[in-house]
């Protein structure tokens, strides 16, 4: 005997899979935030797109190095200190991964990213011997870093909202 206010049914099924709506993490910013009219999300991902291009030509630096396709002969890979063969292969591998990552918009792109960029920038300013001590790239990974958690707390307030 139905409860009152419910009726059962013998013969029902559930709704064909396009009826039904996809799931979607509130936490990552996506296509579908984006064209609900919330614009610091689609900076964020704008932003996190053109980071991952960066991060790709800079991976892809680092292996061309590893290769031997840049630099002088003598100047090879196996002819360098073994800080500078540990710290190119290190950011040969991370800058792709981050590159994946950040072009997805995943929090896990993110923070591979964000270690590849303090890596970097530690780098540069405490061991100046591996990669010459560019205080230009410390300069532009602070920037670059700075933006970011502007832009993602600019968005969180803004999904809050």
């Amino acid at each position: 005997m139905p409860v009152a206010g419910k009726r059962m049914q013998r013969n029902s099924r559930p709704p064909p899979p396009s009826a039904r709506k996809p799931v979607v993490s509130p936490k990552v910013p996506s296509r579908e935030a984006a064209e609900e009219n919330k614009p610091w999300t689609s900076r964020l991902v704008l932003f996190l797109r053109l980071v991952a291009m960066l991060a790709m030509i800079k991976g892809l630096y680092h292996w061309a190095q590893l290769i031997g396709f840049t630099g002088a002969a003598s100047g090879g890979f196996e002819n360098q200190s073994t800080a500078w063969q540990a710290s190119t292969i290190y950011f040969a591998v991370i800058e792709l991964v981050a590159a994946v990552g950040l072009w997805l918009a995943t929090p896990w792109g993110a923070v591979v990213w964000l270690t590849s960029a303090m890596s970097m920038a530690v780098i540069e300013l405490m061991f100046p011997t591996i990669f010459g001590g560019n205080f230009i790239v410390v300069v532009f990974e602070g920037i670059m870093i700075i933006g970011y958690l502007a832009l993602v707390w600019m968005a969180a307030r803004e999904r809050s909202a």
